[in-house]
């Protein structure tokens, strides 16, 4: 793709952590930024706020749970309707709810697939069409190295990450016909809302386990993403580590 001035990136759970940092960087980079969200209005607004005042062409959020098909298909299609296509899909919307399958229900269990796997086929699903006719495009979704690791306590997450990374893997096969690369990018422990809730006793022990000895940040990831769109060409079935050495394949 080379230059992202005036691409068109739509990016899942875009409102906070990794997501709000990967709909910045590319924002920065000069592309017009769909920043979705499901819950989190207020922040999804700063960041189009943030991006409109640092020189972006144009950002909008726009609200739907993408792990529901009607609204995931929704989105891209006022997507379209706002930009007239898509150059770049980042699926990053994505929930833990983390107990042992001792104590884990079958609610629990559908909801986690449904928002971290299922959402990622709602979306492509919706943009294809799109990506067929342009014959291009990017699509990127962010999986964990607990999909390849696995962790305690966290069947449920691991199964729709690992699933994540088939469904990539598959996806890049189906779609190189028409010139779109498919993905993965797995990232270890980063420095988000939801990790600084941890106790800082775990926190402690987690470092303790990284070779590199510390918790990756938001825009790491952002700029892995940025470089699969921009220099990623010939990149695709790929599952790109973004995880201090945690986890080594």
């Amino acid at each position: 793709m080379g230059s992202l001035e005036g691409a068109v990136a739509v990016v899942t759970g875009a409102g906070r952590g990794m997501g709000s940092a990967i709909a910045e960087e590319l924002g920065y980079a000069g592309a017009r930024v769909v920043v979705n969200y499901s819950r989190s209005k207020e922040p999804a607004e700063e960041v189009v706020e943030k991006l409109s005042g640092n020189g972006a062409e144009q950002a909008v959020a726009i609200g739907a749970d993408v792990s529901d098909a009607d609204q995931a298909r929704e989105l891209i299609e006022e997507t379209l309707e706002r930009f007239g296509r898509i150059d770049v899909l980042v699926n990053n919307a994505g929930i833990t709810v983390d107990k042992t399958m001792k104590k884990l229900t079958t609610d629990e269990w559908d909801r986690v697939v449904q928002v971290d796997l299922n959402s990622c086929y709602y979306t492509v699903k919706a943009a294809l069409p799109q990506f067929i006719e342009q014959e291009s495009g990017k699509i990127i979704n962010i999986s964990s190295f607990v999909g390849q690791a696995g962790n305690f306590g966290q069947t449920n997450y691991a199964a729709a990450k690992a699933g994540i990374i088939g469904f990539t893997k598959s996806a890049a096969q189906e779609l190189a016909r028409y010139n779109v690369t498919v993905n993965a990018i797995c990232p270890g422990f980063i420095e988000t809302e939801m990790f600084s809730a941890v106790p800082e006793e775990v926190k402690d022990r987690i470092r303790q386990r990284i070779p590199l000895g510390r918790i990756g940040e938001p825009r790491e990831v952002a700029r892995a993403v940025r470089f699969l769109v921009e220099d990623g060409d010939y990149i695709t079935g790929q599952t790109i580590n973004i995880n201090g050495g945690i986890y080594m394949q």
